[in-house]
């Protein structure tokens, strides 16, 4: 398995103001991507800005991050390049 984190999205409340304060202030340059959430590619790591309502929705819980078991406001992603290397980090977990 290497070594290294694909991506990691950070919910926000105002994805809007977000993605302003990463190209303006940060210096960033948002990607190509789909309405409602925001792509930033840094060289091998991908960093998205991304509703913190949706991504707790997806994740199936609160957006509240200030309780146990809530969405704590980002996700880490590893992503594999074939089913096969899928398969071999689940044996592993």
């Amino acid at each position: 398995m290497e070594q290294r984190i694909s991506l990691i999205t950070l919910g926000v409340a105002d994805l809007a103001r977000a993605k302003a304060f990463y190209e303006r202030v940060v210096g960033w340059k948002a990607a190509e991507g789909p309405p409602g959430i925001v792509f930033f590619d840094l060289g091998g790591i991908v960093f998205s800005l991304y509703p913190l309502a949706d991504l707790a929705k997806d994740l199936k819980m609160a957006a509240d991050g200030g309780r146990d078991g809530a969405c704590k406001g980002f996700t880490l992603a590893h992503n594999v390049r074939s089913k096969e290397e899928v398969d071999s980090v689940f044996s592993r977990l």
